[in-house]
């Protein structure tokens, strides 16, 4: 482990918003970006001053809002982005040129002194405007590592403040991941930031293991937004980072399901029911086995206590419930919760989820536990208390 303190760098009003059909408008931009900096996100990538006026006065907009965390606008790197790039009035600015071969023959006519030469060029006339220039490699993931080196060392020579690899095409594991970044930390005095896209469902592995490597900055988006299958997920990155490993970052966990449910609306992007951290029944458990567990001890079948994230457990009746959450869920009505009854509405219960193939709501649960008193009561059965009688009224 390189580093204790992990730097996060969101790119959500960036490259979350060229995930195809989503398109912010500059009132969604500000909130998000104002929620963002509520979530002790450090650096918020804000968005590209080369697509027009319209984007520069955006971008401007945005920035002036902040107060804690810095905003960076992304660009090329070419000497038009970086005049685009100083009429935002953004003092950060990310450059990126490509550094596989694959990029380079489409890009830089295939030609690898083009790329060291651009960096040479482009990155001291940023500086001279007074700008802070991060390195962004495109498709750094299937660049050669010698040549990774080189375009590093003129980096570092050029005066960039860190580099950013890009798995631009979602195409690294873990284990590679972390080899390549213990590698960079021998060749460069550089700081390093992990940008993966989730192509594989690697996105937020790769990045735990970039930082295990070395790296100190992680780059994600809410949701996990972006191109194709998207980003790294900022929930998940930054809860697994404190959850998995010694590393600390700003990240204020209470409000990430704000965050997300906002993101969300304005990205008209529904978040799965299962989605980690902020979907809405990652903390619901219905397994009788589980709830059994829980109700002696939530640590038995949850790593992450809902609290942490300010959520609450939800205890769902359903077709795998048991006993336990039965008698739970009518303690916590103040219903009656004798041994007969328990059973009978547990058979009501189990049977009508998996006809309706959905849980049982709470109204429906009192509906249940009715029917069966009143049998018991009308058939004369023991169990008939007084409690289950006021029970019923």
């Amino acid at each position: 482990m390189k580093a204790n303190r992990i730097i996060i760098t969101d790119s959500t009003l960036r490259d979350g918003e060229q995930t195809p059909g989503i398109a912010f408008t500059l009132e969604e931009k500000i909130a998000i970006a104002l929620a963002l900096e509520r979530a002790g996100v450090d650096e918020i990538e804000v968005g590209i001053p080369a697509m027009g006026d319209d984007e520069i006065a955006a971008i401007a907009e945005v920035g002036k809002h902040l107060t804690h965390a810095v905003a960076m606008c992304w660009g090329r790197m070419t000497r038009s982005d970086v005049d685009a790039a100083l009429r935002t009035g953004l003092t950060r600015v990310s450059l990126s040129v490509p550094m596989s071969d694959v990029m380079i023959k489409v890009k830089m006519q295939g030609r690898r002194d083009l790329v060291k030469s651009r960096i040479r060029e482009v990155v001291p006339y940023a500086l001279d405007r007074g700008l802070e220039v991060v390195m962004g490699g495109e498709d750094s993931s299937r660049a050669s590592l010698e040549f990774l080196r080189e375009a590093l060392n003129e980096a570092e020579e050029a005066g960039v403040s860190r580099f950013r690899f890009a798995d631009t095409t979602g195409t690294l594991d873990p284990f590679w991941t972390r080899a390549i970044f213990e590698r960079l930390c021998r060749d460069t005095e550089l700081a390093l930031e992990f940008h993966g896209h989730d192509d594989l469902g690697l996105a937020t592995a790769n990045t735990l293991a970039a930082v295990t490597g070395g790296a100190t900055w992680a780059s994600v988006c809410v949701l996990g937004l972006g191109e194709r299958a998207g980003n790294a997920a900022l929930e998940e990155v930054a809860t697994a980072l404190h959850r998995v490993t010694n590393c600390k970052t700003n990240i204020k966990f209470e409000h990430l399901p704000e965050l997300a449910d906002l993101v969300s609306r304005a990205s008209r992007r529904p978040i799965p029911s299962n989605k980690p951290i902020v979907g809405e029944a990652v903390f619901s458990h219905e397994s009788g086995i589980h709830v059994a567990g829980l109700l002696k001890n939530p640590e038995t079948y949850e790593a992450l206590s809902p609290g942490l994230f300010g959520r609450e457990r939800q205890l769902v009746l359903g077709k795998h419930s048991g006993r336990s959450a039965v008698i739970n869920a009518l303690r916590s009505l103040g219903l009656s919760h004798e041994e007969c009854c328990v059973e009978k509405v547990l058979q009501k219960v189990r049977e009508f989820s998996a006809t309706r193939k959905r849980a049982v709501t709470v109204e429906e649960l009192r509906q249940f536990h009715l029917e069966v008193t009143s049998a018991t009561v009308e058939s004369g059965m023991p169990g008939a208390t007084a409690a289950t009688l006021a029970a019923r009224h």
